[in-house]
């Protein structure tokens, strides 16, 4: 069968993504709408409490923390196209009570925390499960492109979904923007619904109670920490979400307390480092295969270099541009360590692997934020992304040696060129899967 030619959209012409992908669009952009509307909510009632929009946050936030890896394991288990149904409704649900808490005027502040954190559960199982069912739909030979546009849609919704809230918000009032967001889910669901198993190209690994104690959290994180070739991104993730992706604080402190910039000049900001990431996307929609480590540490490289650089920009202008190159690099990084890690890894633990990727790059975001929040008051707001750049290039070229010096090795050369046959084989004959346990130097799975 030949190859598809590198086009930006190929993945499309796959019926079930094709309906997948649109449905995730109209809901992802409804969640946004949400994600604006509620904050406003909670602001409203409280007086604009940062405190209460913090605990917000975190009652959404823990349960991916601390179930993450649960949901992953139920990816691995579970027919994921029911799983994916269920949360989606279940999500969909709790906005609309919200929606109508809001809208009949009984909304208390608790009734927000009580649904924030019925949210973050349902995150918690649909994040590990979306991601892992986007390789179910294409294969693994389109896989790369179907997630960079994936992020490329993504990027887009964040755009247009708040700005679809200051209308709806403006106009009607925040409960009708967040009843929009219940109703989007449904087209996710219809999506799903429309979806034919039978012209799944990726392997459906389990489905059912067949099996379920061989399906375990802790097997997955032995299978990862077994094969360098997933724990170095891994770590790389870790490293650079860690200290580098803190643009949420780093660029509102840039644009006010460095270029003394009105909200139009920090919109600017943040529309080229937008932009930047939308286009890094794109720039991964060409991509055909698992890329090399080699690709990963370059672009964690670029990333903190063109990170520090707009940390010591001397004018307004040039940290915009910097920013929005920063942008790209962020991303094309992020979609080349997903796409190395999930071509590299047996479909049996995929969905508890990228349940760990999950956790790992929004479980060090925020610690990373408080860091970076007590660095920029001592050092100043350029301190926040200067040290962020500086950290990720560190990280980079120490992955870049030790990767070096490892595919020098005799015995691991070797063992890539044996996981390389092993892997056509399982490519070509879909009755063929490799049995991988936790075998120590294992390699492209």
């Amino acid at each position: 069968m030949p190859k598809a030619p590198p086009t930006t959209f190929r993945s499309l012409s796959v019926r079930n993504f094709r309906l997948f992908a649109a449905g995730q669009l109209v809901s992802v952009a409804g969640t946004w709408t949400m994600v604006v509307a509620q904050d406003w909510l909670v602001l409203g009632m409280t007086g604009d409490s940062a405190t209460a929009l913090g605990i917000v946050t975190a009652l959404q936030f823990a349960p991916v923390l601390l179930l993450t890896l649960y949901g992953g394991r139920l990816a691995d288990l579970y027919d994921k196209r029911m799983l994916l149904t269920l949360a989606n409704l279940a999500a969909g649900a709790l906005a609309l009570t919200l929606a109508v808490l809001d809208l009949t005027g009984t909304v208390r502040l608790w009734h927000v925390w009580l649904l924030a954190l019925g949210v973050g559960i349902v995150n918690a199982v649909e994040v590990p499960t979306r991601m892992s069912f986007v390789g179910e739909l294409v294969g693994n030979e389109l896989l790369p492109n179907a997630s960079s546009l994936s992020a490329a849609y993504f990027s887009i919704a964040r755009v247009a979904g708040p700005a679809l809230a200051g209308l709806l918000i403006t106009a009607f009032g925040t409960g009708w923007a967040i009843a929009l967001n219940g109703v989007s889910y449904l087209a996710t669901v219809a999506g799903l619904r429309m979806v034919r198993p039978e012209e799944y190209r990726g392997r459906v690994v389990a489905d059912g109670a067949a099996g379920r104690e061989e399906v375990r959290v802790r097997d997955g994180l032995r299978y990862t920490a077994s094969r360098i070739d997933l724990t170095l991104p891994m770590l790389l993730v870790a490293a650079i979400g860690l200290f580098g992706m803190n643009f949420p604080l780093t660029l509102p402190l840039l644009a006010k307390t460095v270029f003394r910039a009105d909200a139009a000049s920090f919109g600017l900001l943040t529309a080229s480092f937008a932009s930047g990431s939308l286009l890094g996307a794109i720039a991964g929609t060409r991509r055909s295969g698992r890329p090399a480590a080699r690709t990963v540490i370059g672009a964690a490289l670029a990333f903190g270099v063109l990170e520090a650089a707009a940390g010591w920009a001397p004018g307004f202008i040039g940290a915009a541009c910097l920013l929005g190159l920063t942008g790209f690099a962020s991303v094309y990084f992020l979609q080349a360590a997903n796409h190395r890690i999930q071509l590299g890894s047996d479909p049996h633990y995929r969905g508890r692997i990228l349940a760990l990727y999950t956790v790992i790059l929004q479980g060090t975001t925020p610690l990373g934020a408080l860091l970076v929040g007590l660095l920029t008051e001592r050092l100043g707001a350029r301190a926040g992304l200067w040290s962020g750049g500086l950290v990720s290039v560190v990280a980079a070229l120490v992955a870049f040696v030790f990767e070096h010096r490892r595919t020098r090795r005799p015995s691991d050369r070797e063992e890539a060129s044996e996981d390389a046959r092993v892997r056509l084989r399982s490519d070509t004959d879909p009755d063929e899967r490799p049995v991988r346990g936790a075998a120590p130097g294992g390699q492209e799975g």
